[in-house]
């Protein structure tokens, strides 16, 4: 062990209080203070020759450059104990080790900690989802030119097919004479319009012609009369286009978006079924066989997707049959009714036949009851 050093700049004597001797004091004040043996405070080295030593170490400081006010408290040397040395050896020891396993691991070493089991990527998902997607897409849009270059064999349910193809004609009609009713309506206001312009004028010039006055009078009344008639025939009409339109833009028009679905379900159906078939076609080793039973499992999905929509249409389809026979049986008696007892002049019938079917009349272009109602 090397011979301890003793240096009266690393010795202070302090008292039975706890106060600093005045000698030493006086020190600390002034940073250019000498101690005896030439040592100066401001270059004062204290050596150690081993850092193991108990007793020994090295203290270096520079000038002084802090306040000239010193705390006046009890001074000690500092002096490393092997014990703390060997712990501190072993707390780097241990951080290392740590250090080098998470770089194995391929952990990072520092940053936030993701614990990927519990938390799922959201722009993962949103990637795996249109790659989905994409492969869908591509699928469906090959399957769809085959079939109308004539290249690629479709799945056709020929019942199904025909019942689809009466609905959309039958839907198209339907709209027609919707359009129709529509047309005749709007000429009926406009007759009705003439027909009330020219009562009022049948009956003003009854009262200015008394040598015309009953002959005015009967134009005006039966003007008068047919304008009140056609207001009754109106409301007719309206409920009929009403019903209808409601039957084709909801009722039938419910039941094409499932047609459009089936028709999507199928073409995604037959998309899987070629490539299943082209993949079977094809050699059998490592590398295709895992393909093979991932598209089989597609197919499967796909397949079952089908048929489930198909069976919703076929039901869709029958109710919907029964639906539109009930309304149209209805509608078009309505109808039938209204213009024959208008044209026939049967007011009486033409009102029957409104009380028939819970037709109110409202006066066009205000919220007066008509004349239907008041009587």
């Amino acid at each position: 062990m090397a011979e301890e050093v003793h240096s009266p700049a690393a010795e202070i004597s302090v008292t039975s209080n706890g106060d600093l001797e005045e000698s030493h004091e006086d020190v600390f004040r002034d940073p250019s203070h000498s101690v005896p043996g030439g040592l100066n405070l401001s270059e004062s080295h204290v050596s150690s020759g081993n850092f193991a030593s108990t007793t020994e170490g090295i203290i270096e400081s520079g000038p002084f450059t802090g306040s000239a006010f010193q705390p006046r408290s009890p001074v000690a040397p500092v002096a490393p104990s092997s014990a703390a040395a060997s712990r501190l050896a072993r707390l780097a020891s241990d951080s290392h080790a740590e250090i080098q396993k998470g770089t194995m691991q391929g952990q990072p070493l520092s940053g936030p900690v993701v614990l990927a089991d519990d938390l799922k990527n959201p722009a993962m998902e949103k990637l795996d989802l249109v790659r989905k997607w994409s492969i869908n897409t591509y699928k469906c849009t090959r399957q769809i030119l085959s079939e109308k270059l004539g290249r690629g064999s479709r799945t056709v349910d020929l019942e199904l097919e025909g019942q689809i193809e009466v609905l959309r004609e039958n839907k198209r009609k339907y709209e027609q004479v919707v359009k129709l009713a529509q047309t005749l309506a709007s000429q009926l206001t406009q007759i009705m319009q003439t027909q009330r312009q020219l009562g009022d004028a049948f009956a003003d010039l009854s009262l200015k012609s008394p040598e015309l006055h009953e002959e005015f009078g009967y134009n005006a009344d039966t003007q008068k009369l047919l304008s009140k008639n056609g207001e009754t025939l109106l409301g007719a009409i309206n409920f009929f286009i009403a019903s209808v339109n409601t039957l084709v833009d909801k009722t039938i028009e419910d039941t094409m978006i499932n047609i459009k679905q089936y028709e999507t379900a199928r073409i995604e159906y037959d998309a899987y079924r070629t490539d299943l078939e082209e993949l079977n076609l094809g050699p059998r080793d490592a590398t295709t066989l895992p393909k093979i039973e991932h598209s089989q499992q597609q197919f499967q999905i796909y397949r079952e997707k089908y048929e489930k929509m198909r069976n919703d249409v076929s039901i869709k389809l029958k109710f919907l049959e029964e639906n539109k026979v009930k309304v149209l049986h209805n509608q078009l008696i309505l109808f039938h009714n209204a213009i024959a007892a208008y044209y026939a002049g049967n007011q009486q019938q033409l009102e029957q036949t409104l009380k028939q079917f819970h037709i109110k009349l409202k006066m066009p272009g205000g919220d007066m009851p008509s004349w239907l109602e008041e009587h």
